[in-house]
């Protein structure tokens, strides 16, 4: 096997953490030097993970069902709580079929392959996460990629490729993870609609906070959507993920998914804790308009320093640094003033859009806006 070498400034090494005494803490795990960080990285966008109600319907669950699951859902993996689940999820998403899957990175390839095969053509959008890239290799279609959003070049892309074949797949997050920009959904499946290709979305950072009451941009959306991609470990603070569609592609995809047959199912534990985060979420309606209105305000204060330029829409703000080792630089000056903000580098972006990304959660009030602020204006 030819070994890759690696730049210096892109090597990554794994950080040990433990939770810190605040809602918004971490302190870090090292024996000799022990620091407490202000957490702007997680995707734990309205701190359920430390939700005590849910932690209790996780522990609840396990005393009754073990820790984990034991084998595939085919098998012995089925338990009465992920039927729970998966009923609640769909009533709430207005979906005939949910199907768990331990991982979000599973739920995309399960759902690209269920969607496509050697004989389709797959577009996404250029800034679709990686899953979704890995998912459309493995089903064996032609790839075409259309620029980030752009309404223009999706409709071209499909008007050339519709010619010559009419098993198309558009697939698009609601949410892009890395630039926290928003997805026109409603004119997309407008346009899926006209030309009757398939659509697959990924609401994995929507869910709990974009659309109605937190349902994701998908809820309500005019024209159909094949399948909703989703996960349990953003915004509601559990773990894996799940498709959601309707019953006869529910169907299929259990007969024939790999990704679904052939791995262990998700925890008991871990789907109820979901469970419950997910009542949390129905309970507090106004937490996504809240969270939103916050991430506003961050991104508004940042973007007055007119340092650098400032990218999101939503609760996922990046400031955009450009070079590689002034992104590390900025890292590591942020970890001296007490503040957990993590550079991102290629390949996870492209290259000359270096950044330091943030999330903005319902636990971060105000006053740490202001420290953060501070620390921005005296970096140099």
């Amino acid at each position: 096997m030819k070994i890759i070498k690696i730049p210096k400034n892109r090597i990554r090494k794994l950080r040990t953490l433990s939770l810190g005494e605040k809602a918004y803490e971490f302190k870090s795990s090292n024996s000799q030097f022990q620091q407490n960080y202000i957490d702007l990285c997680s995707n734990d966008y309205l701190g359920l993970s430390r939700n005590i109600e849910v932690i209790n319907a996780a522990y609840k669950t396990t005393l009754k069902e073990g820790l984990g699951s034991g084998s595939s859902r085919f098998i012995s993996g089925t338990r009465p709580i992920h039927q729970s689940l998966e009923s609640e999820l769909g009533k709430w998403l207005n979906k005939e079929k949910i199907l768990l899957f331990p991982s979000g990175f599973q739920a995309n390839i399960a759902a690209m392959q269920a969607l496509a095969n050697r004989d389709s053509i797959i577009i996404t959008d250029k800034l679709i996460h990686h899953s979704l890239l890995v998912g459309a290799k493995s089903s064996g279609a032609k790839l075409v990629r259309f620029f980030h959003n752009d309404l223009i070049d999706l409709e071209k892309k499909i008007l050339k490729y519709s010619l010559s074949n009419k098993n198309i797949l558009v697939t698009v997050e609601s949410l892009y993870s890395m630039e926290g920009t928003i997805s026109p959904l409603e004119e997309i499946a407008e346009i899926c609609k006209k030309y009757n290709c398939r659509l697959l979305v990924d609401e994995a950072h929507a869910l709990g906070i974009l659309g109605s009451e937190g349902r994701g941009l998908s809820y309500g959306c005019k024209n159909p959507i094949d399948i909703i991609s989703g996960t349990l470990g953003k915004a509601f603070g559990s773990g894996g993920a799940f498709l959601a569609c309707n019953s006869k592609m529910g169907d299929y995809l259990i007969q024939t998914s790999g990704a679904f047959r052939y791995t262990t199912a998700i925890s008991p534990s871990l789907a109820a804790g979901a469970l419950q985060s997910l009542r949390e979420i129905k309970s507090n309606k106004n937490w996504g308009l809240d969270l939103l209105k916050n991430s506003r305000i961050w991104r508004n204060k940042i973007t007055n320093l007119d340092k650098w330029p400032v990218k999101g829409d939503c609760q996922i703000l990046s400031l955009i640094i450009g070079d590689e080792d002034k992104t590390l630089l900025l890292q590591r000056y942020l970890e001296d003033k007490g503040f957990l903000a993590v550079g991102i580098r290629p390949p996870t972006i492209p290259r000359g859009q270096s950044r330091i990304r943030i999330t903005i959660r319902r636990t971060l009030d105000l006053c740490i806006l202001d420290k953060f602020i501070s620390a921005l204006k005296n970096f140099k």
